[in-house]
């Protein structure tokens, strides 16, 4: 009994035990937390690879499915972000989380089981849970495990795992929808083998979860001393974000709009290799599938080191800046893609595409932590990752198929419509980090934490 006992009190002093940042357990949190993304990004990216499966079954159009890949998400932050991010700066993190990836495992299963657009639609809400509990999670977890000179190398390489989960998205899709048959479930019936590949990849999530669970929760740092280091209510929340709104502004939306061109590209190009270029599934599980994870992985890696070079040569807003070398990358690279006649061009330039696509996110959520006191954070990031729901999942799917569906009247025309999209966001949101630049630095400057 008492050897239980004692195992018991090791095992709760383990659990308070701080977390040296930028230590050896700080990165172990890191990669359970990319492991966590990159299912996440799995469960979202799947129905890219559906497109015609789901269209066939469902009888639904190319804007019905962009709503389906990015409005659902948007809908799911508008009722109850805010509300999560809150539970995040009060409660233990760790929870919080794995309920998050429980749900959205569970209803990603779900979306195997929808007869109807109303039903696939609203199991895609039910699967917008996870971003929504995991990111502000992980924001602050990190922010709380790494230094300011590390937090946008491991806040990138967390995000690089959107580009690796993306890519095997495509990749185990494409094996599972080979292999997939139909198949017949006592008291639903015969499923179609999307649907079933559906519930195949979503139930092995919720061992993440349990992962998740298993993580110590480190000391919050960064505690603003006017709140007493209790968390702030809603109105003082909205106060300090409203004094230096023009920071917060400018960088949330400019981010925002940049994550437009990243989410339309990343929900259409799967298609646009099969309809322009004549890509089998397979084709594009596996050429395309390589070419974001190798994207994303070298992206992340030179966005980070940019960054932190800048920073170290006195740079103060160089968490902006990466965004826009990204911007005058993604570009010239992401119009050429889509507009050249070779495939394997086409696919070469994709991937320079996504590597620049990557330099930016990791320092974009460094910026906002290193300006937000840690009582807020779970909910300001709430609010950033609103932003990019709306605009990036939300609209950039939605408007390149709005140009095919409205504009050009036929499904060849998507290629153009890629172009455009990017033709147009990239200047709007190159502007708008511009101006971020300068109020950024005055935000860090008012810095009381």
């Amino acid at each position: 009994m008492e050897s239980a006992i004692e195992a018991e009190q090791s095992a709760e002093h383990a659990a308070k035990r701080p977390i040296r940042k930028d230590g050896p357990y700080a990165w172990f949190v890191l990669s359970v937390f990319m492991l966590a993304y990159m299912v996440s990004f799995i469960d979202r990216q799947l129905l890219t690879l559906l497109v015609g499966p789901i269209r066939a079954t469902l009888h639904i159009s190319d804007f019905q499915l962009s709503l389906l890949h990015g409005f659902a998400f948007a809908m799911f932050y508008t009722v109850l972000g805010m509300p999560i991010g809150r539970l995040v700066d009060r409660s233990r993190r760790t929870t919080v989380i794995a309920i998050g990836i429980t749900v959205w495992s569970i209803m990603t299963a779900l979306c195997g089981l929808a007869r109807s657009f109303g039903q696939l639609f609203l199991a895609r809400v039910g699967v917008g849970v996870g971003e929504a509990a995991l990111s502000p999670g992980a924001y602050s977890m990190l922010s709380d495990c790494f230094s300011a000179h590390q937090l946008p190398r491991a806040l990138s390489f967390y995000n690089g795992a959107a580009n690796v989960g993306a890519g095997f998205a495509i990749m185990a899709g494409g094996a599972l929808i080979a292999l997939m048959p139909a198949v017949t479930l006592p008291g639903i019936g015969m499923l179609e083998p999307w649907q079933a590949v559906f519930i195949a990849v979503g139930l092995p999530g919720v061992l993440v979860a349990l992962l998740v669970l298993a993580l110590r929760e480190p000391p919050r740092t960064g505690l603003k001393s006017s709140f007493g280091g209790e968390q702030p209510r809603i109105g003082e929340v909205f106060a300090y974000l409203a004094e230096r709104r023009a920071a917060f502004g400018t960088l949330m939306i400019g981010y925002a709009v940049a994550g437009l061109v990243w989410n339309g590209s990343l929900a259409w190009l799967p298609t646009f290799f099969m309809r322009i270029h004549g890509w089998s599934v397979g084709d594009v599980a596996w050429r395309y599938g390589l070419a974001i994870i190798g994207a994303g992985s070298v992206g992340v890696i030179i966005g980070s080191q940019i960054s932190i070079m800048l920073r170290a040569r006195g740079h103060e807003d160089a968490n902006i800046k990466i965004g826009l070398l990204s911007l005058g990358g993604v570009l010239p690279f992401g119009l050429a893609s889509v507009l050249v006649q070779s495939d394997t061009v086409s696919i070469l330039l994709v991937f320079v595409f996504f590597t620049f696509c990557s330099f930016p996110f990791g320092s974009a959520a460094a910026a906002l932590q290193e300006i937000t006191p840690n009582q807020m954070r779970g909910q300001v990031a709430a609010i950033y990752l609103f932003c990019l729901s709306f605009f990036g999942m939300g609209l950039g799917p939605a408007i390149v198929a709005n140009f095919t569906d409205n504009v050009f009247g036929y499904d060849g025309a998507l290629g153009y419509s890629l172009a455009i999209t990017i033709a147009i966001v990239v200047p709007i949101a190159a502007f708008l980090l511009w101006r971020a630049c300068g109020h950024y630095r005055a935000a860090l400057a008012r810095n009381d934490f």
